[in-house]
């Protein structure tokens, strides 16, 4: 479950809260958000009954993210979220502060049980070929990236790459935000399917093994509709009319994002 965007309005608060609960209770119990968000306390209020459950990512700021500013972002993230450890931290993005100093940071922090494990987030090939090539670098646990069917371009060589290296990839941004949606080819195998073109778009999304989505979802019927695309299977028939309309890259493409 992803929380970009959320927190915003006070009036959606409440709303907010209870569907991220129901995601866990669905079982889709990963919850991602960040300090730049804004919206820590939101997530810290909504798993405050059923942390043991939750498995929680959040990641600090490239600004922040010198030796000391990355513990200390991620004690403020840890003060906000009103919780003892989060199980997963990422770097939001490349910053001006070397790898060396985030990734010792990150180590640190794991040793000392703040966090489960650590990760990247919007790093390319050649950067994550730099992290892990760093001291206990290799502890590098997934690279968050945008990946949609618009935005195919992790498939030319930063997925291969993950694989071969056995890290997990999390995709943010599953249905391109909504701009997906009304696509005409989309519609009509979802329509085939007797589903939303929003669990098209996701079901797709979580076809290769390794990939995680994380649509956000602020409304309890929205967090049942991604569930659901949990029991979608597309066909060849699908994918080929998909790749049709969003083809593979061909060639090197600059990581989307950021």
């Amino acid at each position: 479950q992803g929380t970009w965007k959320m927190g915003q309005s006070s009036f959606c608060r409440s709303e907010e809260i209870k569907a991220l609960k129901h995601g866990v209770e669905l079982g889709m119990n990963l919850i991602d958000t960040a300090e730049m968000y804004g919206n820590e306390k939101l997530v810290g209020e909504a798993i405050c009954n059923c942390r043991d459950k939750v498995f929680l990512v959040s990641k600090v700021l490239p600004n922040n993210a010198s030796f000391q500013g990355t513990k200390l972002a991620c004690e403020r993230s840890l003060q906000r979220l009103g919780v003892e450890y989060i199980d997963l931290y990422l770097l939001h993005w490349i910053g001006n502060h070397p790898f060396s100093e985030t990734v010792e940071a990150m180590n640190e922090l794991r040793k000392e049980g703040k966090i489960g494990m650590w990760g990247m987030s919007n790093i390319d090939v050649a950067d994550m070929e730099n992290i892990i090539s760093l001291p206990d670098g290799n502890h590098c646990a997934t690279d968050q990236v945008l990946y949609n069917l618009s935005n195919r371009g992790v498939e030319f060589d930063l997925l291969p790459w993950c694989q071969q290296h056995n890290m997990p990839v999390m995709a943010y941004s599953p249905i391109g935000e909504g701009r997906l949606l009304h696509n005409s080819v989309l519609v009509d195998i979802a329509r085939r399917h007797d589903v939303s073109p929003a669990q098209i778009a996701l079901t797709w999304t979580m076809r290769l093994p390794g990939i995680i989505a994380i649509p956000k979802a602020g409304s309890i019927a929205h967090v049942e509709d991604n569930y659901r695309s949990l029991s979608v299977c597309l066909t060849e028939e699908d994918l080929h009319e998909l790749d049709t309309v969003f083809p593979t890259p061909t060639k090197k493409v600059l990581l989307a994002g950021w």
